[in-house]
């Protein structure tokens, strides 16, 4: 897989886990199946086991390794078995690397049944920064159960040799540079050389958004260096004070002024046709409706999560919130984009 600026990475494994299992499931002899690696560090949890042999309802089928017959999830489900006399239980195969099996395995554990402790996640992490040094920080964090900046800090401090890649693999697929220095001088010598280009054919040939592109271009126009002091150095922007454009005091405020009052915004989005005549349109609005809730509301709720979820749910909480954030940097993209093709016409 090759990024529009010539960073190669290797598509050996997804930027999330791949789901290799097969539709069908196999009743398979108890016998054949071996104890794979687990991401628990104190391994299995009996009391879970009991618990699940308690039940009458059948569980789901567990995953399995079909070369080595190890189980990657589902050995609580599978002990559980053992001591209800079982001699069979339900499986589906998987296919795929040693590696891509324990990111798997971590993956299903943080998302269903017996949640992993905070210790066996970072342990995760630690691990499948290694194993998958391509996978960036959200989707590292994303399958883990942990948060990007902890992510982060353990590929700093990992003592095992990282390979150094110029890109990384998203949580939605995509290819991101590491460093934006490439694509803002490709894009500078591209907008020196066809002065009439479109924003989004600049960015599409220098492999950059289009707001770095109208970046590049302001700094051009104002004759700066259109890299830039924190850009050169793997960071952000130098106006990394603003946000689409807006300075970063200003958008600050009005989140503030946001979160104090969601209601009233809400309202006025409610009246706007073309977000109600649209079924996109209605799903959104919905999707805010649900979420336009007061601080006492958010506390209540906090409240009703018994301790054994309250890792599923903060999981959970942490996903969609990084989901909302992108949707609104993806917003803000756009905004500053329609504004600087309106200055240019």
């Amino acid at each position: 897989m090759t990024t529009g600026k010539g960073v190669t990475v290797e598509p050996t494994a997804g930027a999330v886990p791949v789901d290799f299992r097969q539709r069908a499931v196999v009743a398979v002899s108890i016998g054949s199946l071996l104890p794979g690696e687990s991401p628990r560090l104190s391994g299995a949890d009996g009391d879970h086991v009991a618990r699940l042999a308690e039940l009458d309802a059948p569980l789901p089928p567990i995953l399995v390794d079909r070369r080595s017959m190890r189980v990657i999830d589902g050995m609580h489900r599978l002990m559980a078995a053992l001591l209800k006399g079982q001699e069979t239980i339900d499986v589906e195969f998987f296919d795929g690397s040693t590696d891509d099996a324990f990111l798997w395995a971590v993956e299903a554990n943080v998302t269903h049944g017996l949640p992993l402790s905070h210790a066996d996640r970072r342990a995760a992490a630690a691990r499948i920064v290694v194993s998958h040094p391509h996978m960036s920080d959200r989707a590292i964090a994303r399958a883990a159960g942990l948060g990007a900046k902890a992510v982060a800090a353990i590929r700093r401090c990992s003592s095992e040799a990282v390979p150094e890649l110029g890109a990384r693999v998203g949580r939605d697929g995509k290819v991101r540079p590491l460093s934006s220095v490439a694509g803002r001088q490709r894009a500078a010598e591209l907008i020196a050389e066809r002065p009439q280009a479109s924003l989004r054919e600049v960015a599409r040939l220098a492999g950059i958004s289009p707001a770095t592109v109208s970046d590049v271009r302001r700094r051009l126009e104002s004759g700066e260096d259109p890299v830039g002091a924190r850009s050169a150095a793997g960071g952000a922007p130098r106006e990394s004070a603003t946000v689409a454009g807006v300075p970063r005091q200003r958008t600050e405020r009005r989140m503030r002024l946001v979160q104090r009052d969601p209601a009233t915004v809400l309202e006025k989005l409610l009246r706007d046709p073309s977000l109600r005549h649209k079924e996109e349109g209605r799903l959104l609005l919905r999707l805010l409706r649900q979420n336009a809730i007061g601080t006492d509301e958010w506390t209540e709720l906090t409240a009703v999560v018994p301790p054994h979820c309250g890792v599923l749910v903060a999981n959970l909480a942490r996903q969609y919130a990084e989901t909302w954030r992108e949707f609104a940097q993806e917003l803000d993209e756009r905004v500053q984009l329609v504004g600087d093709l309106a200055v240019a016409e």
